[in-house]
């Protein structure tokens, strides 16, 4: 062993090794397992799974309200059927013999800034609007914000559906949000937001451009008091549920190398027409 690493094992001491992935999150020792605290025996049969996803991010148990808005965001997005690109990919891959966690994997990790990342925008955005709110009153806020995203060609995130003219899931998740505003649980300024943000958006078209899942569960987690970041993390923790399903579904279905389009069709050739290579004089290679 060289004099540097016999140095620098002398300079460790065993309290840098255990330090070195210190946790708040969980404490095991034999035949103990706490999270956040708590013994996991008292938690198993007391605390429901959103109670649950709550303690471990958040630290301490949620309120009745707060895991009942969580628990609402986390059943609407758990799946959007094959025409998401992720639910498709990982149906392909379930095909293609890399076992359900790599089908899970491969939808998981097409879940990026463009397909799965309009939630947190959406929150950065609400955000955004609540701070310019200090300025100005909510409604020029809006206006102000909308006016800046035309003018630079950005689309605002978590309003219109390119499938339903109305998100069937965004009455009844902003119910739940007006239920709990009522109730004391949240505040309800994000959810002001959205509103006027939908209101103006919609103000001089034929039809509306109304919130859809990114945006109302942007407002849930927002309201919660969610991270943006963890907002987007929450969206493919429930994302991943229909993930599975769809994944398993291909996988006991039987069919091997499923490819994104039936057997009988082909993908449309844009390139030059048919062409026979020149004829060359034998050994006029380079």
């Amino acid at each position: 062993m060289s004099e540097a690493r016999e140095n620098a094992m002398d300079r460790t001491s065993s309290r840098d090794v255990t330090d070195w992935w210190s946790t708040s999150v969980s404490d095991i020792e034999p035949g103990t397992i706490r999270l956040r605290g708590y013994p996991v025996e008292q938690l198993i049969g007391n605390v429901s799974f959103p109670e649950m996803i709550w303690l471990m991010v958040r630290g301490d148990l949620p309120s009745a309200g707060q895991a009942t808005l969580l628990e609402r965001a986390l059943v609407a997005a758990v799946d959007h059927g094959p025409q998401a690109p992720s639910i498709a990919a990982a149906r392909m891959a379930a095909t293609c013999g890399v076992g359900l966690h790599g089908a899970m994997s491969t939808g998981v990790g097409l879940l990026g800034d463009v397909h799965g990342g309009a939630g947190q925008q959406c929150m950065e955005l609400l955000g955004a609007i609540r701070a310019r709110t200090r300025e100005t009153d909510l409604e020029e806020a809006v206006a102000q914000t909308i006016t800046e995203h035309r003018a630079e060609g950005r689309y605002i995130p978590g309003f219109g559906h390119r499938f339903h003219p109305r998100d069937p899931r965004r009455d009844p998740l902003l119910s739940a949000v007006h239920t709990q505003v009522e109730a004391g649980t949240i505040d309800g300024h994000y959810v002001r937001i959205a509103e006027e943000l939908e209101r103006q958006l919609a103000a001089g078209r034929a039809r509306p451009v109304p919130m859809n899942i990114d945006g109302a569960t942007a407002v849930i987690y927002a309201e919660l008091g969610f991270a943006p970041e963890l907002g987007r993390g929450l969206f493919i923790l429930s994302r991943s549920v229909g993930i599975l399903a769809h994944s398993w579904e291909e996988r006991t279905g039987g069919r091997r190398i499923k490819g994104p389009i039936p057997p009988p069709l082909l993908p449309t050739y844009t390139g030059v027409p048919p062409r026979t290579v020149p004829a060359r004089t034998p050994g006029a290679h380079s």
